[in-house]
């Protein structure tokens, strides 16, 4: 990595983010990733957007399936988290998740989550900005957030 690349890692981690999962069935199996770049965009339509680097193995398997979960942990969550953002074979093990009969793969307790299919897809730098329209969703009120700021798991206090 080069200075200037990061010197803005560490600039881009001074902004405290929120803590998303973006999964779906593969094979019958849940896969996923964790983004720390998940933004709602649009009430009408109902959009939200994650950006995914181009050098993710998992989103090519993502990306055809015809419906994505997107689960935004809560405080609780944060071994889910580190879980999901690692790259161990399986990623799921030891976190709790359902699955909806549409294929998307949504986390047992996270404080909110969307049913989704992708909208659109930009390409901008080294991710991709990835668009989705939201079909169905809800939260949990009052559960506090996971937070992930200077490149470290928070929470509020």
């Amino acid at each position: 990595m080069t200075s200037v690349e990061l010197d803005l890692r560490r600039v881009y981690g001074a902004y405290p983010t929120g803590v998303a999962v973006v999964a779906g069935l593969v094979d019958d199996r849940p896969v996923g990733i964790a983004a720390s770049s998940f933004v709602p965009v649009s009430l009408d339509p109902p959009l939200v957007s994650v950006c995914v680097a181009h050098t993710s193995t998992t989103w090519p398997l993502l990306r055809p399936l015809p419906r994505i979960g997107i689960s935004v942990l809560g405080a609780h969550q944060e071994h889910a988290g580190r879980r999901i953002g690692s790259r161990a074979p399986d990623r799921f093990a030891g976190v709790d998740w359902r699955s909806t009969s549409d294929g998307c793969v949504l986390l047992d307790d996270a404080a909110a989550w969307f049913d989704c299919s992708i909208e659109q897809q930009v390409r901008s730098g080294d991710h991709d900005i990835v668009v989705f329209r939201v079909h169905d969703l809800d939260a949990v009120p009052g559960t506090p957030p996971l937070v992930f700021h200077a490149s470290a798991f928070r929470r509020l206090t």
